[in-house]
């Protein structure tokens, strides 16, 4: 096979290149999912509190001027997954209490801390929405690999940890 004309990308049958690898079975994620997400709603409460009182004691140290803070407190939830999903662990808490973690599913490899705040900020989107929440959980309830909507924008799978 030739090379590529300049301008033009790599056919995929060109030598040196691996096929995705399938996503790892998502055995029963749904019902873990959600058991996850009640026990986050936890967690992303107490870790709201303990921001609120950081926002609190660096607003009197600085005279108030650290105050202005408090304007990233209704973006906890956000800051709680990006944190802990795009960490080393590539879960929540409450996934971690269930088996379960994110995934780049065509390598399996860990989800950076920007990919984890907006997989969070879509996935409460959704959730503020019912017509939205609703085809979310439509393409869950239909599709195998039981990956929802938000899954697949970002192209991320939450899988049963090893």
């Amino acid at each position: 096979m030739q090379s590529p004309r300049p301008g033009y990308a790599e056919r995929f049958d060109a030598p040196g290149y691996l096929p995705p690898v399938p996503v790892p079975l998502a055995r029963g994620s749904l019902g873990g999912r959600f058991m996850a997400y009640l026990l986050d709603i936890v967690f992303i409460f107490g870790f709201s509190i303990l921001l609120w009182l950081a926002i609190a004691f660096i607003g009197l140290v600085t005279f108030g001027l650290g105050w202005t803070l408090f304007a990233v407190l209704p973006a906890s939830g956000i800051l709680y997954s990006a944190i802990t999903v795009g960490g080393h662990r590539q879960s929540t808490l409450g996934m971690r209490m269930m088996g379960l973690r994110v995934v780049a599913p065509e390598s399996g490899r860990p989800v950076d801390l920007l990919t984890a705040a907006v997989h969070a900020l879509l996935f409460y989107v959704a959730l503020s929405t019912f017509l939205l929440w609703f085809v979310d959980m439509v393409f869950g309830l239909m599709r195998s690999d039981r990956r929802l909507g938000h899954d697949l924008l970002l192209g991320l799978a939450v899988v049963r940890a090893a």
